[in-house]
């Protein structure tokens, strides 16, 4: 099969498409022939030398797919059948025509949905949901702070959070993807952060009241600002470091709020702990996207062997959704 593998750390050029050998799925996995696979931060991260896969997962970069199931290793007993539509998310190995992955970590394709944009889903759903729901407990009528708002992230973090009932404030770097927040996505409050002091700007649009969640995507740039922004009891969710790792924290204003700041990542989990969200997300978005309430966005997809052409595109930070490669 193809496959794309990192020859040295680097920019969207040391991508190289191979030809490798096809997984054999183990116990308890599901081999799926692959149709498209979402690019992510974390393959960026990588690529750059700074996001090594964890122990035991493929180097292949690619943290979720869509595609068919093809076959099973033994002991898999979540009731799949061959030729299933099917997402999945992944430790790495997703930009292949091949994937073997845990069962637990597998789902059907939304009603709906096509195949190619399905590819959309698996990372950005499950990070978003564990995220803003199970880990910072949002809820209706809260005030909920989304950085990056026309990333894939940002663009299933609005969605979501509207639907969840919550007020949603958004940042964004330009005129553009500001009006894109508000108008197509759904955002109550846009920030331009090149423009304005997002902090400052949240409080006089919402009532002189800050965030009571901020889903965080920068990192060590952002913190002392994210802390600023947070209204009494708030909870800063980190789950980027675009921005750096190494920030200054005044903990006098945390303990004055009453707040809270936690990071967290998805990739490194426990097989377990990825099904119970990916069975989490089954129940409480997929309803959600079939019903029309969330929209997959794809803003561009590209052949396998342009990989380094679609990580060229996604660095210059011009997509609004998601970008695939399709195999």
């Amino acid at each position: 099969m193809k496959a794309v593998y990192i020859s040295e750390p680097g920019g969207p050029e040391v991508l190289e498409v191979r030809d490798v050998d096809a997984p054999v799925p183990g116990q308890g996995e599901v081999l799926i022939d692959v149709v498209a696979a979402g690019l992510n931060r974390a393959d960026v991260q990588q690529r750059r030398g700074f996001y090594p896969p964890p122990p035991g997962a493929s180097e292949i970069p690619g943290l979720e797919v869509s595609g068919r199931i093809s076959g099973f290793g033994p002991g898999v007993s979540k009731p799949f059948s061959v030729g299933d539509k099917v997402v999945a998310l992944l430790a790495g190995g997703g930009y292949a025509q091949q994937v073997a992955v845990p069962a637990e970590q597998v789902l059907r394709v939304p009603d709906g949905v096509d195949l190619v944009t399905a590819a959309s889903l698996p990372e950005v759903a499950a990070t978003v949901y564990s995220n803003l729901i199970m880990t910072a407990q949002l809820q209706p009528g809260e005030t909920v702070l989304i950085h990056g708002a026309t990333g894939g992230i940002g663009t299933m973090a609005i969605q979501l959070a509207k639907a969840f009932g919550a007020k949603v404030a958004a940042t964004a770097g330009t005129d553009e993807k500001v009006g894109t927040a508000k108008a197509f996505l759904g955002a109550d409050i846009a920030i331009n952060y090149k423009e304005e002091d997002f902090p400052e700007s949240l409080r006089r649009q919402n009532e002189g009241k800050g965030a009571d969640v901020i889903l965080d995507v920068v990192g060590a740039k952002y913190l002392s600002r994210n802390v600023d922004a947070l209204a009494d009891y708030g909870r800063l969710v980190v789950i980027g470091l675009q921005g750096g790792t190494k920030g200054e924290l005044d903990l006098g204003l945390l303990l004055k709020k009453r707040a809270a700041v936690v990071a967290t990542a998805l990739r490194p989990r426990p097989v377990a702990e990825k099904g119970a969200i990916m069975s989490a997300v089954r129940d409480a978005v997929w309803p959600l996207i079939v019903d029309g309430r969330i929209r997959p966005l794809v803003a561009k997809t590209f052949p396998l062997d342009q990989v380094s052409a679609a990580h060229s595109y996604f660095d210059s930070g011009d997509h609004v959704g998601k970008v695939l490669l399709v195999m």
